[in-house]
């Protein structure tokens, strides 16, 4: 009998333990007092840097610093491990998830756990959404001082050097936000920045290429000129002219110059100005944001829409069927929004920032998006000159001067021809192909593109002068 009332106290109180626990207000207070109680008995303290700070909006710089930090001291350590390649030539290996090591400091034996932690105690309609990585240090509590005032600023400072060393340079792309709230969840997508493109295989006039690389050095090296004169340290580029003129090798170049990672922001694929901002912030120092043929990205060019252009948007909107067949839900990522993101008070997170817009028709930007303290300078890509054509000449054919010059300089100075046309004329087709074939091949394109020119231009003045004409003789016989 005296069996059977203990077993039924003792499920009573495993029961009201676990209504306890279920609720959460009560469960933090049992959490509460338990780790009081373990105070007074566990001898460790424990530190943990979590991946993100405040409302998550920004990576922590601590956070990275110690990843860059036991990958260069645990992997002779732990047992297991993730893997990257930096090259072809080089593996750098990190602390796996859920794993712990040991490290050593002045004789101080400490442990160091990479842990991810899952709360998903309410209902959501994005179950992976409040997963939180961080590393938990673990010593013990006579050691406090050593650790907070030496051992933590040797491990950031250790891995700060590290991940310089290990540096690959990237090139991002933006999720779409549907994917924001998975495990792992990034905002960005990568892969290794591999483009070869340099300011000395640019094909551009050399006093315009040294003109870009000072104003890039400028900007570099101007992180306490930014902050005496009170504005975010970032600098606005618009490179604009045809297609085939050099705009994205443009980029590649800068990137390669500065040393900077590359975000390709791809604006159709963000939903308003709150992803816009999100993106932004997710974005490191030492980049460039580069959103391509910003003409065609979204309604910012400034241009009014026509009485039918509105008429159909409102009966989109009003049928759901119609906004479906058009293709789905469309960005609401406004001029406004956009401007902000450039030059707004967000646009000051983090810093040594460049963002680049690209565009083959600059007349239909919106001037705000444009000006001065938004897009800091504007550099038109042109049509290849003759100095663009020497630059060419040696990166494909090895050659300095040739007797042909003087006959392609001519006709360069009398018709437009791209420099993405040029190279293609100028690339070997075989083995057998020389220098002078190659030539030649480009002479004769360029001769075709004279003629056509010419031909197109006589239509033109042939039509200005029907027109002319039509109009006289309405005015005769009025």
């Amino acid at each position: 009998m005296k069996a059977l009332e203990m077993w039924a106290r003792l499920i009573s109180v495993v029961t009201g333990l676990m209504f306890a626990w279920a609720v959460p207000q009560l469960r933090m207070h049992i959490e509460g007092f338990a780790h009081k109680a373990a105070g007074h008995i566990n001898p460790y303290i424990e530190i943990t840097f979590p991946e993100y700070g405040g409302e998550r909006l920004e990576r922590c710089e601590a956070y990275a610093a110690i990843k860059s930090y036991l990958s260069a001291s645990a992997s002779t350590r732990a047992k297991r491990l993730k893997a990257s390649v930096k090259d072809t030539r080089s593996l750098v290996l990190s602390m796996d998830d859920n794993e712990e090591v040991v490290d050593e400091f002045e004789g101080v034996k400490l442990w160091w756990s990479c842990l991810i932690v899952s709360r998903n105690s309410t209902i959501s309609l994005y179950p992976y959404s409040e997963n939180r990585r961080f590393f938990k240090l673990t010593f013990h509590r006579s050691h406090r001082e050593v650790i907070t005032s030496s051992y933590i600023t040797h491990v950031l400072a250790t891995g700060k050097a590290v991940a310089a060393n290990n540096q690959l340079r990237k090139l991002f792309t933006n999720n779409p936000s549907s994917n924001w709230h998975y495990y792992e969840e990034s905002k960005w997508s990568y892969g290794a920045f591999e483009h070869p493109a340099t300011f000395d295989t640019l094909a551009m006039e050399p006093s315009k290429k040294k003109e870009i690389m000072n104003d890039l050095l400028k900007f570099q090296r101007g992180k306490e000129y930014y902050a005496r004169i009170g504005k975010p340290w970032k600098r606005g580029y618009l490179l604009y002219g045809p297609p085939g003129t050099g705009k994205s090798t443009m980029v590649a170049a800068m990137a390669n110059f500065l040393n900077y990672d590359v975000y390709d922001l791809e604006l159709t694929t963000v939903k308003d100005n709150t992803e816009l901002r999100k993106l932004l912030i997710e974005t490191s120092a030492k980049s460039i944001i580069v959103i391509e043929d910003i003409d065609c990205s979204l309604d910012l060019t400034g241009q009014r829409k026509t009485g039918k252009q509105e008429k159909d948007n409102h009966e989109e909107k009003a049928d759901p069927v119609k906004r479906t067949e058009k293709g789905g839900e469309e960005s609401k990522v406004t001029l406004s929004g956009l401007l902000n993101f450039i030059d707004g008070l967000w646009s000051a997170c983090g810093g040594e920032r460049i963002i680049v817009f690209t565009t083959n028709y600059v007349e239909k930007l919106d001037p705000a998006l444009i000006r001065r303290g938004r897009m800091d300078k504007l550099i038109e890509m042109s049509y290849c000159c003759f100095e663009s054509f020497k630059v060419l000449a040696r990166n494909y054919l090895g050659v300095e001067v040739h007797p042909l010059f003087a006959t392609v300089r001519q006709l360069l100075e009398e018709t437009k021809m791209t420099p993405a046309d040029v190279a293609e004329n100028l690339m070997p087709k075989s083995d057998e192909e020389d220098e002078e074939a190659c030539l030649e091949r480009l002479i004769e394109a360029l001769r075709k593109a004279k003629e056509e020119a010419g031909k197109k231009s006589e239509e033109e003045k042939a039509a200005a002068a029907e027109a002319t004409a039509a109009r006289a003789s309405v005015d005769v016989f009025l």
